[in-house]
């Protein structure tokens, strides 16, 4: 199983970034997929949640509800994240992952950087 996320780039402070996560190795439907991002020294932090096994639920943290969006494309096997009214706050590294429906995030991807400059 592989996860390749990218998009990441520098952007201004109320631009927008979309995020791929391509999969290989498995099938997209049997997985949950979220988004994850971690600045240097803090703790990572999940941001966007899409959950498997048919389901449509997706949950977003409360820093960026109204502002991201997680879907995903069984036909491409991809995971996006789309990032709109982007804050300086949002830069970060970003990590996709994926989680068997009821298991833990065993699968991670590289991690693709995002830079909002004010």
């Amino acid at each position: 199983v592989q996860l390749q996320a990218s998009g990441g780039g520098l952007v201004q402070a109320g631009g927008s970034l979309r995020l791929s996560c391509a999969a290989s190795g498995l099938k997209l439907a049997n997985y949950a997929f979220a988004w994850f991002r971690q600045v240097a020294g803090k703790e990572r932090e999940g941001v966007a949640y899409s959950a498997g096994g048919g389901r449509s639920t997706t949950v977003y943290s409360d820093s960026v509800k109204g502002r991201f969006s997680i879907s995903r494309a069984d036909d491409e096997n991809t995971v996006y994240l789309q990032m709109n009214m982007l804050k300086p706050d949002d830069t970060a590294v970003y990590y996709c992952a994926a989680a068997r429906v009821g298991g833990s995030y065993d699968y991670w991807g590289q991690g693709t950087l995002v830079t909002v400059s004010s």
